[in-house]
């Protein structure tokens, strides 16, 4: 929290490193950290914060069809490979076609947004 209101690129950061985390266990270095992430990355993260901070009841599918409309808005399609210049993404499929390991950075970055921007407050 910044001043009383919910601090969502703060936020957006933490829920980025922590999939980057995942994504390095994983064995996937691709994904920068946040301050090197370009500008389009940072705000599809915000974006995600916004949306579950909005409806923290949000699932995972939910989160992924946001962010899949988000993309459609933004000119990207389905590509075998991540390609910010031509805008395509593997992960430009429905959720249920997602494989599990990019379903569970849905589930996790959902879970660090909540604990964050839900946490009790101390007096």
């Amino acid at each position: 929290m910044k001043n009383g209101q919910i601090d969502v690129e703060g936020i957006a950061r933490v829920a980025h490193e922590v999939n980057r985390a995942y994504c390095l266990s994983q064995g996937d270095t691709t994904q920068p950290a946040w301050e090197d992430a370009p500008a389009w990355q940072r705000e599809s993260a915000a974006a995600g914060v916004a949306q579950i901070i909005a409806k923290p009841e949000t699932t995972p599918e939910q989160s992924h069809e946001g962010w899949l409309a988000q993309k459609r808005a933004d000119g990207w399609t389905y590509g075998e490979v991540k390609d910010a210049e031509q805008k395509t993404h593997p992960c430009f499929v429905p959720y249920g076609e997602l494989p599990l390991a990019q379903r569970t950075k849905d589930y996790l970055f959902g879970a660090v947004v909540r604990a964050l921007a839900f946490q009790p407050t101390t007096a």
